[in-house]
């Protein structure tokens, strides 16, 4: 990926507190690329976001370095530094405008490939890719991207400035909100999981209901949101949802929510606000996760986890309770050790009294 962006640009992107330059710094006019202290080379933007990478500052090639504002340091000759309240927030900034570069948006216009049932209503300024299929009675709102071998099912809703990548999926019914962004082989709306056993044989319950994205909600790659028994799987607005991971019928996901990779939501579970799943964290249904509260990676969640609770393992239990039992199971091999010595010591004494 070739990318140049100015050294005004940058400077008009992160807004530096102060500025100092190396004796041959005025050479320095554009950076093209961005990477760790520790991988950078000449031309490249770094910066220090995480001060246990502070020694690396003085080590790396990049040309211009973001830092935070008490960092005491001094530039290489062939080097600036930009001092800025945030570094990673400032980085941030500049990624987004390296992305417009370098995946610029798609020029409006409908792909003679895509199908379109004429009873589709299609909104203004739209880019409809290749082989894309929209069913009857579906709605597209304006400003919105449809890439190559997307699917909006019958009736389904797309909200205005969303933006489907490669092989996204709206199946039947369910609604986006605005600047929802689906990314490569996302499902929303497929099939809830809902079987009944009868006479020995499971037999399918009808799985009626819809999926709703609101404003701002965006699906990771191969990420699935399954559709509700009946009403609505819901997500709020702001939650990001990362890779692989598995929303099942009828959960309700509240607003700003993280939930990462492989981590995975059994069927009409609640989750409120700001509530963060850590990698494959596994919920079972019908529980309640209160407002603000961490589940960590790995974990087995079989009840209800108050508000601002942070809880780790399997089954899942309060941080610090877990943590007292991770460090028990490492002593282990040694207690175990200490007790068939002390079972026979205590087998010893037994033999010596029963000889008396």
């Amino acid at each position: 990926m070739q990318l140049s962006l100015s050294l005004e640009e940058l400077s008009a992107l992160v807004a530096p507190e102060k500025r100092l330059d190396g004796t041959d710094a005025a050479a320095i006019t554009a950076v093209t690329g961005v990477a760790a202290l520790d991988e950078a080379a000449a031309g490249d933007l770094s910066f220090l976001g995480n001060l246990k990478y502070t020694p690396q500052v003085a080590e790396t090639a990049a040309s211009v370095v973001l830092l935070p504002p008490d960092y005491a340091g001094l530039p290489k000759p062939a080097q600036i530094f930009l001092f800025v309240k945030d570094p990673s927030s400032a980085l941030a900034r500049v990624c987004a405008r390296v992305e417009e570069k370098l995946w610029p948006r798609p020029a409006p216009g409908i792909h003679p490939t895509a199908v379109i049932d004429p009873t589709a209503k299609l909104g203004t300024n739209l880019h409809i890719g290749p082989y894309c299929v929209i069913e009857a009675g579906a709605s597209i709102g304006d400003n919105s991207i449809l890439e190559a071998y997307c699917y909006v099912g019958r009736e389904a809703v797309v909200g205005a400035d969303n933006w489907f990548r490669p092989r996204a999926t709206l199946a039947e019914y369910c609604v986006t909100g605005q600047r929802v962004k689906l990314f490569f082989g996302a499902v929303v709306g497929g099939e809830g999981f809902g079987f009944e056993t009868v006479n020995g044989s499971h037999r399918k319950i009808p799985q009626i209901g819809n999926v709703v994205l609101e404003d701002d909600v965006e699906l990771g790659a191969n990420a699935t949101i399954d559709r509700a028994r009946f009403a609505s799987t819901r997500v709020g607005s702001g939650t990001k949802i990362d890779n692989l991971v598995q929303v099942g019928h009828n959960c309700r996901i509240g607003r700003h929510c993280i939930l990462v990779s492989q981590s995975g939501i059994a069927g009409s579970t609640t989750l409120e606000d700001y509530v963060v799943l850590a990698g494959q964290a596994g919920l079972a249904g019908h529980l309640r996760i209160g407002r603000g509260a961490q589940v960590g990676a790995q974990c087995g969640v079989m009840s209800d986890i108050p508000a601002g609770a942070r809880v780790l393992g399997s089954p899942a239990m309060p941080a610090k309770e877990a943590l007292r039992v991770m460090a028990i199971q490492q002593r282990l091999p040694e207690i175990n050790k200490r007790l068939a010595a002390a079972e026979a010591k205590l087998a010893a004494l037994e033999k010596s009294d029963t000889a008396q």
